[in-house]
């Protein structure tokens, strides 16, 4: 069946990327056709996760899904960097981070029937953000009173960068002992048609797609935002951040749908714990080799960040879930997504 289906959902991402490398289309053409494609990759990704973590249980799944998942925010941030665009960088994994949490939780929640939540995992995840949102406040208050793109703000990021990796990896270690005891005492499920193999080949192949189809969607930013009228600051940091979080946005709530509500939630929180504790200290260091990156997040990223924790931490705090408290998430959401769209420009 997905032999047959394969190409078919493969297709829209690899002519988005075909015009763009051929210069036969507009860039609004091309910023929506992208963006269009990365929804059959998005099912296609939701899809193989969900077959994989039959054999791994939700915990190691969901943190699959966020380690595949999360190339195309790796490829947004590291283009908008080769391009000198550090202010799309930050915004769009402040957006990441914000879109995981609000919408990609909450409609996880509101789509999944009522059920329990693994809160030991979820709280490591929001956990890892909290102090992500804490180091970057470092550069970000001292950037408040000049350039904040100045190389002695890239040199005071790379010890915040290499902190935040450092929480990570621990995190991760200890959240990957916990869930294989968790998976290995479990009793033994009944496994679907594909293979271990099959899913994780076929969920590699959908990221990799999904990473040129991300590049073709940052390069196409300026003429999107400047034909609908935005500023390049809020297209990067809701536009682009939820196109770059198709992958999670698709396949948390395909899952949801069919009750494993538990893996859904992990795809979401260990996204954007992914995000803040990983990608963004990656990129950081990673800009040396380009452009050095300063991770001075403007005073609306770090309450967006922070405020989209701590309404996920009251809303997890109850042992079961609540479809009020999706609703709750989403509605956080729009206020900032509002907020960005008034602040615009730095």
């Amino acid at each position: 069946m997905i032999r047959r289906l394969l190409p078919a959902l493969l297709a829209p991402g690899i002519i988005a990327v075909a015009l763009d490398r051929l210069g036969v289309a507009g860039g609004v053409v091309l910023f929506v056709l992208a963006a269009a494609a990365l929804l059959p990759l998005a099912w296609l990704i939701g899809e193989a996760t969900d077959q994989a973590a039959q054999y791994t249980g939700p915990g190691i799944g969901g943190l699959l899904n966020a380690s595949f998942g999360n190339a195309p925010e790796l490829i947004i941030a590291l283009v908008a960097v080769s391009h000198g665009l550090p202010d799309i960088v930050r915004a769009s994994l402040a957006g990441s981070i914000i879109g995981n949490l609000l919408i990609v939780l909450g409609f996880t929640l509101l789509v999944a029937p009522r059920g329990t939540l693994d809160r030991a995992s979820a709280f490591a995840s929001l956990g890892t953000v909290a102090v992500a949102v804490l180091f970057l406040l470092i550069p970000s208050v001292a950037a408040s009173g000049g350039n904040p793109d100045r190389h002695s703000l890239a040199v005071l990021s790379l010890p915040v960068a290499v902190a935040l990796l450092t929480v990570r990896i621990l995190v991760n270690r200890w959240s990957l002992r916990r869930h294989r005891r968790l998976q290995a005492a479990a009793d033994p499920v009944q496994t679907g048609g594909w293979t271990l193999r099959m899913a994780v080949g076929v969920l590699a192949l959908a990221t990799l797609v999904t990473a040129f189809v991300t590049e073709t969607l940052v390069e196409s930013i300026d003429a999107f935002a400047g034909a609908a009228h935005l500023s390049e600051f809020f297209v990067a940091a809701v536009i682009v951040a939820i196109a770059g979080n198709a992958a999670e946005h698709g396949s948390a709530i395909v899952l949801a749908s069919r009750g494993q509500l538990r893996l859904a939630s992990e795809i979401a929180l260990a996204s954007s714990a992914q995000v803040a504790g990983f990608l963004i200290p990656v990129v950081a260091l990673l800009s040396w080799a380009i452009d050095p990156l300063a991770l001075s997040f403007r005073a609306v990223e770090i309450i967006g960040m922070a405020g989209a924790t701590i309404a996920a931490a009251l809303v997890l705090a109850p042992r079961t879930s609540s479809r009020a408290g999706g609703a709750l998430l989403l509605g956080a959401y729009v206020v900032v997504a509002a907020s960005f769209y008034l602040v615009g420009d730095r």
